[in-house]
This record gives structure tokens, sequence and C-alpha cells, in this order.
């Protein structure tokens, strides 16, 4: 059972932890996404650590000869680049190593499926999908860092992890810290569940400044070092729509018990609301590597080469409301979520060719929340917010969503 089913109305109980981690029983690791910011900062762990680790598989979609250095230095049994055309590039990369090497979408699953102990799930997008089920259906312990698992397939993922078996451990810092803060907690004794969000580069820019904003200064966060989608949707504030849709899947409050507060120097995570007035909260400095390294050895602890947080030299720790004004993109995720079914499918696919257009200054940043509404407007007229039933109805929504973005898109 999923680890987060102990504090789950949507599960059963928590199964025992198999000892994975220590000298005398590595953990076999694969890294789904590992050329990416999280696969990397996984990596670094198992640098620091390497005597708790033995890799498996990693994967990538286009950087291959990055792929094959990290094969080659963690000693992987197994590499695969997502797009096909670069396999020739990876073979030749790992010529006399020793390392099997493939190319594509199957080639991706059958990483998934490799026996392992822990498969760290972050290839970023809905590309991310197919790979990570492949790993529920396991039944092995999942390390999500993918956010379309649950924004655009929640219920069907959760139900697929309580078929299996599979233990799931977010990697979000903001679901991490919860998951760590409830520990148990019976779901009558929680009254609120609280992410932070930082705010992003533009929390104290003006509408006319929002307006005006370029992609180049929406990707100069403040703390946290990302990938640029995750890092326009923290610009947008919609990386907080679609982190209280996770949480709605992982911990057992409604809707109206999720909210979020902006504390711009990242350093409380989460704060959760018990009913007898009680707020326990998890601080650890912005660095991913934290997370990663709960999800890794949870129920224990493994050393994590983090800063030392130190409150004084901090000073002080600062916390405001959102601006759904401003940052209209909240509003619109709370309202995905209140839709159900498939709208949070559909936000996420709109999302994904939203940020697209405004890297590539087809579309304004004020923008990015407009072309989402319009989509979840056009995809309710069309009935297109409905049940899903598996993974492939999820990826038919999902791109039906995309083809009713790019058309909307136009209009902008």
């Amino acid at each position: 059972m999923a680890l987060t089913e102990s504090i789950s109305n949507r599960s059963a109980k928590r199964a025992p932890a198999p000892a994975i981690i220590g000298p005398s029983r590595p953990m076999r690791l694969t890294v789904l996404g590992a050329t990416g910011s999280i696969g990397k900062s996984t990596l670094d762990l198992v640098t620091h650590a390497p005597e708790r680790f033995e890799i498996v598989a990693l994967t990538a979609q286009s950087n291959a000869l990055a792929l094959a250095a990290l094969a080659r230095q963690h000693q992987a049994e197994f590499a695969v680049i997502g797009d096909e055309l670069l396999l020739g590039e990876l073979r030749e990369a790992l010529a006399g190593s020793g390392i099997k090497a493939a190319a594509g979408t199957r080639a991706l699953i059958e990483a998934a499926e490799m026996p392992a102990d822990c498969v760290m799930a972050a290839i970023v997008g809905a590309a991310g999908l197919r790979p990570t089920f492949a790993a529920a259906q396991r039944g092995t312990r999942i390390a999500l860092a993918n956010k379309e698992c649950l924004v655009s397939a929640g219920h069907v993922f959760m139900a697929e992890i309580a078929r299996s078996g599979a233990e799931l451990l977010p990697v979000d810092s903001e679901h991490s810290a919860a998951f760590q803060v409830l520990n148990g907690a019976e779901p009558d004794s929680i009254k609120k569940i609280v992410l932070t969000a930082s705010g992003g580069p533009f929390r104290t820019w003006n509408l006319a400044a929002l307006e005006a904003a370029t992609p180049e200064q929406a990707l100069k966060h403040p703390n946290w070092s990302m990938g640029a989608k995750v890092t326009i949707d923290s610009a947008t504030l919609m990386n907080k729509g679609l982190e209280l849709i996770e949480a709605f899947h992982l911990f057992p409050v409604s809707g109206e018990a999720l909210d979020c507060i902006v504390h711009p120097q990242s350093i409380v995570h989460c704060l959760v609301s018990y009913v007898d007035g009680s707020v326990l909260a998890q601080l650890a400095p912005p660095d991913m590597r934290t997370p990663i390294a709960v999800a890794l050895a949870w129920p224990q602890r493994m050393s994590a080469p983090t800063a030392t947080l130190d409150l004084a030299r901090l000073g002080s720790l600062t916390f405001e409301a959102p601006d759904e004004a401003r940052f209209p993109a909240l509003r619109v995720a709370r309202a995905a979520l209140r839709r159900g079914d498939t709208g949070p499918a559909v936000l996420n696919a709109a999302n994904e060719i939203a940020v697209r257009a405004f890297l590539d200054r087809r579309l304004k940043f004020m923008e990015i929340a407009a072309l989402v509404e319009a989509t979840l407007d056009a995809a309710e007229r069309q009935g297109a917010i409905c049940p899903a039933h598996c993974l492939d109805d999820i990826l038919e929504i999902d791109g039906l969503a995309r083809r009713l973005a790019e058309g909307k898109l136009r209009s902008f």
C-alpha cells in the first residue's frame, strides 16, 4: 500500500516499509528523467552515498550525451533516450560500457518495469504518465515528481496505487512537507493543509508590469533552481494550483480544506492546522535534495549535502495572501478542481500549451491563465469534462485539450 495511505481517506493502511537502505542491501533505483533538475539532484545524492544505491535504469528525452555520461558514472544497467532519432548517438556514447541502450516510449516503459526498489518518476509533462503508471503497476516504491500523474489522472493513478500495493512518496517540497507533518494523523484531526508559495519573480510587480513581463524575467526564480516549465508555473502561481490538486489526491481533506500562502523566503514548506488549534510546519532550506532524500530513505533518514537552516541569520519569516487578481492562474486551477472529473487534465494540458507559447513569445504573460480558462470553458461545452476510467481516457482528453488550446491560441 502507499505510505500516504495511513493519512488518506482514499485508501486503507500503511504497509511495512521494506528494509532496502543500507550497506548490506543497497536500494535498486531507477531514475526516469535523469538529466532534468530532479533527476540530477537525485543522482547527486547517490554520488554522496554510493554504498546505499545500485542504479538500474536511467532515462532522458533528448540529451543523449548527458544520459550516457550519467549511465557510465553510476554503472547503470539500462539507458533509454525518449527521442528514437538519438538512439545511435546514445549507443555510440555507451560503446564498450556493457550498458544496454534503447529508445522510444516502449523502452521508457521497459525501464520503469525493471525490477527496482524505487522508481524516481521525474519525467516532466504528460510524457511521464505511461512510464510512471507502469512503475505503479509493478507495486514498487514511487518517488513522485511528475505532477501529471495526480493532476491529470489523480483518481485513476491512486486507484492503480491501491490495486498494486505500491508505495507512493511525494517529492514536491510542499507535499513532502505535508507528508512528514501529517505522519499518520487521523483524518478527522486535520482542519486545514496550507501549502506555501515563494511568489516567484513577480511577487511585487503591478499589473502593468506583468503585462510586459518577458520569458527571461519569468525564468529568474528568486529561490529555486528548476526547469523552465516549472519556473514559469511558479511565476504565474499555476504551480500552486496544480499542487493543490495533487494534495487533494494525496491527503485526507476536501478541496475546501486546502489552501496556500505566499512565503517569500521558501523556508516553511507546508503548515497543517489541527482541530485542537495546533499548527505544525516543516522547515528546510530551498533545496530539492531534502524532499528527494526523504522519499528515498523513508521511514529512515539519510544524510544530504544541504545547507543547515540558520533561523537567527534569517532573522524573520514573512507570509502574505496570494493576489488572484494579479495571478489568476491560481483561481483557474481551483475552479478546475471544483469541476472535477477530467477538469484538471484539461487544465494541465492547456497550461503546457500556454507556457510553451509564452516561452516562444506567441503569448503574453497575463494571457497564460486566460488561455487555460478559455480552454476549460470550451472543453466543458464539448462535454470533455467527464469521468475517466483508465489512463487511455486521460490521454484522449489530454490530446483534445491540447488541440482546443492551440485553436484558442490563434485568437490571442
